[in-house]
């Protein structure tokens, strides 16, 4: 098997968006992607929204593991080197992000914000799962359509295509 595709998912608090993705894309990956998410300012106490992780259980997903992390973790010495990094809402997509190791490709996946506001769990329950959804047509999108093995190249240009095909 050829060496997986890292895949590092960003959002401001690491807790939702960014939590689907990484559990969304190691299931649907099956080893061939290797998912990572993080933060510019990971939620307190490293916790993923607890309506988040209860969407992923919902269809079968693992959800062991999960937690909420700084995009710092990444950019130290020793971290995986990622090959793909994907912004999944608009403010981390306008932040400045630590410089990468390896130059990886990137892309922008912007997503409404499933816990904003102060609507009633049962209605942002359903926000999640509408995000969950989403994400997982595009991710099986990315999944089905990456060459193998894909080159930094091909990746990005992917992964910006599927931005702007809204899959």
């Amino acid at each position: 098997m050829a060496t997986p595709i890292h895949v590092l998912f960003l959002c401001t608090h690491n807790s939702a968006r960014s939590i689907l993705a990484e559990a969304l894309l190691n299931h649907l990956g099956r080893g061939r992607f290797v998912a990572h998410s993080a933060g510019s300012q990971p939620r307190p106490n490293q916790q993923p929204n607890p309506l988040g992780l209860e969407v992923l259980r919902e269809v079968g997903i693992p959800t062991e593991g999960l937690r909420s992390k700084s995009w710092d973790v990444f950019a130290a010495p020793g971290a995986p080197v990622m090959d793909l990094i994907i912004t999944v809402c608009d403010n981390a997509a306008g932040e400045v992000c630590p410089v990468w190791p390896g130059h990886p490709a990137t892309a922008h996946w912007g997503y409404p914000d499933p816990s904003a506001g102060d609507a009633p769990d049962a209605v942002k329950r359903e926000a999640f799962r509408a995000v969950r959804d989403a994400l997982t047509r595009r991710l099986q999108a990315l999944v089905q359509r990456c060459p193998d093995p894909a080159d930094m190249a091909s990746l990005q240009r992917l992964a910006r295509t599927l931005a702007e095909e809204g899959v």
